[in-house]
C-alpha cells in the first residue's frame, strides 16, 4: 500500500489535486503499473478528495484504463463497423485459436490478454489491433500468426 500511496502522491504533485487532474493521474498510473487496482483508485480518491465511485466511474468509462490485471501484452482488436466489414471476426478467431483464450481472457502464462475495443483510429486500414501501444493494421490471419510468433519470442 505504501508503494501505491507514494506513486499517487508523486502524480498529484505533478498534475495537481483538482478534479481535472483525475484523468492525467489515472493515465500515468496505468502507464506505470499497467492497471488500476482497487487500492489505487481509493488512494487517488482520497488524495483528490473525490468519492471512490467517482474515480472508478471515470476509470471504467475509458477502455484503455484497465481496472483489472492484464497480461504482459494487451491485444486490443478494433470493433468498429468498418473492421467488422473487413474481416475482424476472422482475426479474432485466429487470435483465440492461437492464444487459447476467448475475448476478455488472459493466457495462463499471463503473457497475453485479448480484448475488443472501440475505434482505435485506423479505419482506412482495418482490421487493426494494438498490442500495448503498438498498432498493427491491414491484418490477415497469416499476418496475425506472424505477429504473435514474434511476441512469443520476447
Amino acid at each position: 500500500m505504501a508503494e501505491v500511496q507514494e506513486l499517487v502522491t508523486r502524480l498529484t504533485k505533478q498534475f495537481g489535486c483538482e478534479r481535472e487532474s483525475l484523468l492525467p493521474i489515472l493515465q500515468d498510473y496505468v502507464e506505470e503499473k499497467r492497471y488500476l487496482s482497487k487500492e489505487a483508485m481509493v488512494e487517488i480518491a482520497r488524495q483528490l478528495d473525490l468519492s471512490a465511485a467517482d474515480v472508478y466511474g471515470t476509470a471504467s468509462f475509458y477502455s484503455f484504463l484497465d481496472t483489472e490485471e492484464r497480461g504482459e501484452y494487451v491485444i486490443r482488436v478494433c470493433k468498429s463497423i468498418i473492421a467488422e466489414m473487413k474481416g475482424k471476426k476472422e482475426i479474432l478467431r485466429t487470435l483465440e485459436d492461437l492464444l487459447k483464450v476467448k475475448v476478455g481472457g488472459t493466457t495462463s502464462c499471463k503473457k497475453f490478454t485479448l480484448l475488443e475495443t472501440n475505434d482505435i483510429g485506423w479505419s482506412d486500414k482495418e482490421p487493426s489491433m494494438l498490442i500495448n501501444d503498438v498498432p498493427f493494421t491491414d491484418l490477415t490471419p497469416d499476418k496475425v500468426i506472424k505477429i504473435i510468433a514474434e511476441y512469443r519470442k520476447k
